[in-house]
């Protein structure tokens, strides 16, 4: 008989327990928990089991990510999404039991949680490209108790259809579009969670059906690996500086990457917004805005050795909104204007020939967000099948994709 064994068992089961109480707590006090049923199951499925690999401290970690796998260059394929994400994703789906449920992009903890949800007379069916996922998944969710849940390995691009229809689509890796499978075989009254990627930027976005087309009932900020198959849609990246400086852009925009590289070394002119953002205020809906009004948009990026060496601010180390028109760019930064750094001011630096008209229409459209949407009812995202008549799609920004049309407008409050 092992005592010592299952005393130290006994120990990481506790410690565990104790973990999961209180990431479910901060949870909660930061209202990414906010129903009952969602909180009883993250408070029930023990996710150290669907991440073995981690220190219980990282599993329970509201924001931390426990990587699974990695590609020959050592960038996640799979993960276990930051417990934050999964809790505002599974409460913008609202499952209710009994429910059919498809998860697109498996790892096993995200079913569990969602097997919770649906109970015993709801059926959770979760799908990936990879043996490898979907092995794990199985075997970790079999040891966790939800051996109900049905594990499939298969290019979620075509969806499920043997199972469908589902009145729950939630995709769980990084979507540049939807394809047609994944609107057909969601119920008529389902409604489909997906990590979208907007121009670069991605957003969870709740779509449920109206008159034909997909429309946004809420979006909240994420990050998740890129989906694999038939749907994969890598963004390019356009080097300015060696490796050290970059522009990240999305779709088939027409760039001048070597015009943009003398603009990069060329003197820039600075623009203050005189909009300011208190140290701990999201401004993720200015992102999205910029995004929308700029006909050219991309991601500035650069390593600490080339903000260190002035090339570049310090926003550009996350990704630094940027404006491109032709041989210029603008980009945007934030410097304090508190001594203790609890509030902020937005500044616009440009670069090339053009760069002061580039750098005020930023400094335009960021005063345009501040008086009009700031305090808004935020973006409304529609999505028309491929195809689609302009005269059927109202105005707005309209992102063309593979199997869709993106309508992007900003109601204003009324």
């Amino acid at each position: 008989m092992n005592t010592r064994h299952d005393n130290d068992t006994t120990a990481a089961g506790q410690d565990a327990a104790a973990l999961r109480a209180v990431m479910v707590e901060q949870l909660r006090t930061e209202a990414e928990l906010r129903t009952d049923s969602v909180i009883r199951a993250f408070a029930t499925v023990p996710r150290e089991v669907f991440a073995p690999e981690a220190p219980l401290e990282q599993v329970y970690d509201r924001d931390d990510v426990v990587i699974t796998k990695r590609d020959e260059n050592g960038l996640a394929l799979s993960s276990v999404s930051a417990p934050r994400i999964q809790a505002a994703m599974l409460e913008q789906a609202g499952i209710r039991p009994g429910m059919r449920v498809l998860e697109i992009g498996s790892g096993g903890y995200n079913a569990a949680l969602i097997a919770e949800l649906v109970g015993p007379d709801g059926e959770v069916t979760t799908v990936d490209i990879d043996e490898f996922v979907v092995d794990r998944a199985e075997r970790c969710l079999a040891e966790a108790g939800y051996g109900r849940v049905r594990v499939l390995l298969a290019d979620a691009e075509g969806g499920v259809p043997e199972h469908a229809p589902f009145d729950r689509i939630i995709v769980t890796a990084g979507a540049w579009d939807i394809p047609p499978a994944w609107t057909e075989q969601l119920a008529e009254d389902g409604v489909l969670v997906v990590p979208l990627r907007l121009r670069g930027l991605t957003r969870s976005v709740a779509f449920v059906r109206e008159r034909g087309r997909l429309v946004s009932r809420g979006y909240e900020l994420c990050g998740f690996v890129p989906i694999q198959g038939s749907g994969a849609n890598a963004e390019r990246l356009v080097l300015l500086h060696g490796e050290d400086v970059a522009l990240r852009v999305d779709g088939d925009q027409a760039v001048d990457a070597e015009a943009l590289r003398a603009a990069l070394v060329s003197p820039r002119v600075v623009r203050p917004c005189g909009v300011e953002v208190g140290g701990f205020e999201p401004f993720d809906e200015l992102d999205l805005y910029l995004a929308t009004e700029l006909d050219g948009f991309g991601l500035l990026v650069a390593k600490r050795a080339a903000i260190e060496a002035g090339l570049a601010e310090r926003s550009a180390r996350m990704g630094a909104k940027t404006a491109i028109e032709g041989a210029s760019f603008a980009y945007r930064a934030s410097r304090a204007v508190t001594e203790d750094g609890t509030s902020f001011e937005f500044v616009v630096y440009g670069h090339g020939p053009d760069s002061d008209h580039v750098a005020d229409r930023y400094v335009e459209l960021v005063r345009e967000w501040d008086r009009a949407h700031r305090h808004g009812p935020g973006a409304r995202i529609e999505v028309f099948a491929a195809g689609t008549p302009d005269a059927e799609i109202g105005q707005g920004r309209l992102i063309e994709k593979k199997h869709t049309r993106v309508l992007i407008s900003w109601p204003t409050s009324s």
